[in-house]
């Protein structure tokens, strides 16, 4: 039995770039978390320093937000629960 060692070696790179760039592509990003499963909302003006979900006026990427209950800073709660958390909101610009 003949094997072609260079032909198993270049497919095995090939199968190891294909997992790389698929995992990869599949995590979700800083700047686009993924979207929950469940009915949700973005919440304003409740995310700690740093735990926001997505971008804000002044900052471009998740995780940036500069002080606790940042005012356009938001992250994904269950739909109706925003409202009852003080100082949260659905609309930032009534925060």
């Amino acid at each position: 039995m003949h094997h072609d060692t260079p032909s198993i070696v270049s497919t095995a790179v090939v199968a190891l770039l294909a997992l790389a760039t698929t995992s990869a592509t599949a995590a979700p990003t800083l700047n686009h978390p993924e979207k929950p499963t469940y009915k949700y909302e973005k919440c304003y003006g409740v995310a700690k320093v740093g735990q926001n979900d997505c971008f804000t006026a002044t900052s471009s990427c998740a995780g940036t937000s500069k002080q606790d209950g940042q005012r356009d800073a938001w992250i994904y709660l269950p739909a109706g629960t925003c409202d009852k958390i003080v100082s949260g909101s659905l609309d930032p610009a009534k925060r």
